[in-house]
């Protein structure tokens, strides 16, 4: 059985299964009670009281570190961060605090069941703080898990996943695949492996390395080099940023000999720069060409000039040719 649902609906549906499966679930938040502003949590302050779910103060370091007590006592704790770009003031709780914590008590105690939730990316009009995607911050910190889904069967398992892993887990959600995103989501319980990559599209030629909203622009890449330049893209959808599935694509480019990896985060000290890192070192003698890179641009993430900011199908598309040409 299936139903169709977007991405912020499949969401809800997760929630909705993992609050429904474990009595110690509770979802917490900046306005989560009326649904929150993107509508994720609609209805389940209604189906399971205002005890398991319900508003926090405005106050994101407040929000984290009332999430790592909470996990730390035993229940399974779910916290919305309004947007990414507000996580900052929660990131010594999240770093020092929640991805420590066990490492710290010797194994004594964990926030484990800790998993934070937050909407990122570009929406075509969010300008500097409503647009960031800060998951590289993120994966400089052992300890923790990061995952971001690319639609809404993905986000439905690899949520449930992080919620039931034994590890505090950062949840990005590409807000702009909230709506636009739609699929037959299975009705039951199912979860996807955290840290494995997906491989979306076989190919020979070259590899396309993305996560959330840009696998969408690498798909789309792929037809259009088959079509125009006759080549063959091999399409990968990491979903796991950290601790990352580099097997999958070290094997995909010693097949190709040609990387590309894309993201909406600026290029330096983006986790492109991990990947093309990683891939240089283990796979020197396949490599055809240098790996490339098409990433958001080094400035603060801009309102009317997004277009040129992002990193779209035409920017990737050239970044394919240059490696296929070299």
């Amino acid at each position: 059985e299936t139903n169709k649902l977007n991405l912020f609906q499949s969401l809800t549906n997760a929630m909705d299964i993992a609050m429904d499966s474990d009595p110690n679930a509770v979802i917490f938040g900046e306005d989560v009670a009326f649904g929150g502003v993107f509508r994720c949590t609609l209805g389940l302050a209604d189906k399971y009281g205002k005890d398991r779910v319900f508003n926090t103060p405005l106050c994101e370091q407040g929000i984290a570190g009332f999430g790592i007590g909470l996990a730390a006592a035993g229940a399974t704790a779910i916290a919305e961060i309004q947007f990414a770009d507000y996580i900052f003031p929660a990131f010594d709780q999240i770093v020092n605090e929640a991805a420590k914590y066990r490492y710290r008590s010797g194994n004594l105690y964990d926030c484990g069941k800790l998993t934070i939730r937050t909407p990122c990316g570009a929406v075509g009009h969010g300008a500097l703080y409503h647009s960031q995607s800060p998951e590289a911050y993120f994966a400089h910190t052992p300890g923790l898990k990061v995952v971001i889904p690319r639609s809404p069967i993905q986000a439905k398992g690899l949520l449930l996943s992080c919620i039931r892993d034994p590890n505090p887990a950062i949840f990005l959600e590409p807000k702009v695949l909230y709506r636009s995103a739609v699929e037959e989501v299975p009705a039951e319980d199912y979860e996807i492996p955290l840290s494995k990559a997906e491989v979306l599209i076989k190919g020979s030629d070259i590899t396309l390395v993305g996560w959330g909203t840009q696998i969408h622009i690498l798909k789309e890449v792929a037809n259009m080099v088959k079509e125009k330049l006759g080549a063959s893209c091999e399409v990968i959808d990491l979903r796991t940023i950290l601790p990352w599935d580099y097997e999958t694509v070290v094997e995909s480019v010693k097949k190709t000999g040609r990387l590309v990896v894309s993201h909406e985060a600026p290029v330096t000290s983006g986790f492109g720069a991990e990947i093309s890192s990683t891939i240089q070192e283990r796979c020197f003698l396949s490599l055809e060409s240098p790996i490339q890179r098409v990433c958001g641009l080094d400035t603060p993430f801009p309102h009317i000039f997004e277009p040129f900011y992002i990193p779209d199908k035409w920017r990737c598309f050239e970044a394919v040719k240059k490696s296929l040409e070299y």
